[in-house]
């Protein structure tokens, strides 16, 4: 299915910002639209990547994208993970958030795409001066804990997810 963007444009979301495809307002919060190319213009792929909205989008519209983020929602909040409790997801840059991980073999290994739009949140870890990261997309679900602006990171979680549909 092809995006069919002027009707995604009026019919699906009303008024959209930037050339965006979806309608979250993504690009006008995003420092760096202009090297992007605008998801119109690079048909739901910016910064050469994919974006978990626009693929959605794609294949059945707003309805299919919020059934999506719900059940992804669900997904995490059912990990057992003390503290991880997400009540929504944002669009997120891997950019921002494909942080490096050390290995127990002193390696280290960034497990996102930088070119990748994710969804994901932060949540405060309380008593600490730490916060959990969640980020997902379509195959995976990464949850990470770190501190202020991204030290020190430890994996929390990684794994395949068990519903891929989009």
């Amino acid at each position: 299915m092809a995006f069919k963007y002027n009707e995604i444009r009026k019919l699906v979301w009303g008024e959209i910002y930037m050339h965006e495809l979806c309608g979250t307002n993504c690009c006008s919060r995003c420092s760096r639209r202009e090297e992007c190319g605008s998801c119109q213009n690079v048909k739901g792929h910016p910064f050469g990547g994919n974006c978990i909205v626009a693929e959605c989008i794609e294949q059945g519209g707003k309805d299919e994208f919020l059934r999506f983020k719900e059940n992804l929602i669900s997904e995490i909040n059912g990990l057992g993970i003390r503290g991880v409790e997400v009540n929504d997801l944002n669009l997120l840059n891997g950019f921002f958030v494909n942080l490096e991980y050390p290995l127990a073999n002193g390696k280290t290994v960034k497990l996102l795409k930088d070119n990748n739009v994710y969804l994901g949140n932060q949540i405060e870890i309380s008593g600490k001066e730490r916060c959990y990261g969640v980020v997902a997309d379509r195959n995976y679900i990464l949850v990470c804990e770190y501190g202020c602006n991204g030290a020190e990171p430890e994996i929390i979680l990684y794994k395949k997810r068990e519903s891929r549909i989009c």
